[in-house]
C-alpha cells in the first residue's frame, strides 16, 4: 500500500521554526519530524512514499541525496530499511485537499493508500488500522484519538470553586488524528486546488455514510506550537513513545 504525506504547507502557527525550513522539516532531536512520520510507517513493511511537497521544497529535496527531480521515485535507506520515495510537486499555495488530489492519475482504480499529515507523530497500530479498514469496506477510515487541552479546568457553584483540574486528556471528545486510509474515489470528492480536505470532501464522505473512525487510545501528538515541539524533543529523550 502506497503512503502519503503532505508536507506543503506552510505551519504559520509555529513561524518561529518555519522561517527557514517547511514544518515538516522542524527538527525532534536530530531527525526531522517527517522522518519519524516515515519510520512509523517502515516498522509495518510499508515502504512506498510520495510527499506531497510545496512551500520551501527545495529544503526537502536538498535533504534526500538520491532525489534528481520531482515526480521521479528514487531509493532511500531510512533506519538500514529501503524505501522508494517521490517527491509530489503540489503548488506553494495549494490547500490540503488540492495537494491530496494530485495521486489522482498516478493511483489505479480504486486503489487503497495510506495518507497522513506531515506534522503529527503516533504509536497507532497500522496493520490494525488496515483490517479495520477493509472490514468496514468505506471510502474513508479516520483515526480518531481524544485531543490534549492546552488549559485545565475549574467547576465553580456560587463563585465557589467546587473542583480544580490540571489539564488532561479528554476521554469524551475525538478528533481527527490523522493516518487515514482512503479509497482512491474518494478524491472525487475534491474539486480544486482550493478545496480544504477537512471541510468539503470529509464532510461529503461522513454524510454519504463512507468513514469510519478508527479510535486509537495510545501516544498521538501533533506539532502545531514550538512547545509541542519541545515535548516531542523532551520524550524523544526520554521514552520515544511512538
Amino acid at each position: 500500500m502506497k503512503v502519503a504525506i503532505l508536507a506543503g504547507g506552510k505551519g504559520t502557527r509555529l513561524s518561529e521554526l518555519t522561517r527557514e525550513v517547511p514544518k515538516p522539516m522542524v527538527k525532534i532531536g536530530s531527525k526531522p519530524i517527517l522522518i519519524h512520520i516515515i519510520n512509523l510507517y517502515t516498522k509495518y513493511n510499508l515502504k512506498d512514499f510520495f510527499i506531497l511537497v510545496g512551500h520551501k521544497s527545495k529544503v526537502i529535496k536538498n535533504y534526500f541525496k538520491n532525489f534528481k527531480k520531482v515526480n521521479q521515485s528514487f531509493e532511500y535507506k531510512i533506519n538500514k530499511t529501503k524505501c522508494k520515495i517521490t517527491l509530489l510537486e503540489t503548488g506553494k499555495d495549494s490547500m490540503t485537499g488540492g495537494r491530496l488530489k494530485k495521486l489522482e492519475n498516478i493511483l489505479e482504480n480504486d486503489e487503497e493508500f495510506m495518507f497522513t499529515y506531515g506534522d503529527g507523530i503516533s504509536n497507532v497500530n497500522l496493520k490494525k488500522l488496515e483490517n479495520f479498514h477493509f472490514k468496514h469496506g468505506k471510502l474513508v477510515t479516520v483515526t480518531a484519538v481524544h485531543p490534549i487541552p492546552r488549559f485545565g479546568e475549574i467547576d465553580i457553584h456560587k463563585n465557589r470553586v467546587t473542583r480544580f483540574s490540571e489539564k488532561k486528556r479528554s476521554t469524551k471528545i475525538w478528533i481527527n488524528g490523522g493516518f487515514f486510509i482512503l479509497n482512491k474515489k474518494f478524491l472525487r470528492y475534491i474539486k480544486n486546488d482550493s478545496t480544504i480536505l477537512e471541510r468539503e470532501p470529509l464532510e461529503k464522505a461522513a454524510k454519504k455514510k463512507q468513514m469510519f473512525a478508527f479510535k486509537h487510545r495510545g501516544f498521538w501528538q501533533c506539532m502545531d506550537t514550538k512547545r509541542d515541539k519541545d515535548l516531542l524533543s523532551n520524550l524523544l529523550k526520554k521514552i520515544k513513545p511512538w
